[in-house]
């Protein structure tokens, strides 16, 4: 195989690999920004600190109960989404610095 087709092919795999990472980069930053602060989750989290509200001063000890019980479902969800961000955005960060580490310091 010729030299210059080898060359060729890396910095091909190469540019791949830094577009797979950007792409995970951007999803991640994406999930982070639009998870957390959907309409549907804002929703919720309102009816349910009313229902909460109402169950205390109709005192209704098991709705307030059912009320902290979603309250701690949602923020795990919570956790659960920037999780899955944060690990995305890592993941791409690196697929993306190690094309530029490789172009940079081995191809030569």
């Amino acid at each position: 195989m010729d030299p210059t087709q080898l060359y060729n092919l890396q910095f091909i795999m190469l540019i791949g690999i830094f577009i797979i990472g950007f792409i995970t980069f951007l999803s991640g930053v994406i999930i982070l920004l639009t998870g957390a602060w959907g309409k549907e989750l804002r929703t919720t989290l309102e009816q349910t600190n009313r229902l909460a509200q109402k169950g205390l001063t109709d005192e209704v000890s098991g709705l307030v109960g059912n009320a902290a019980s979603l309250l701690a479902s949602i923020n795990e969800l919570i956790k659960t989404r920037n999780g899955i961000g944060i690990i995305l955005i890592s993941i791409g960060g690196i697929l993306m610095v190690i094309p530029c580490w490789f172009v940079l310091f081995k191809l030569k």
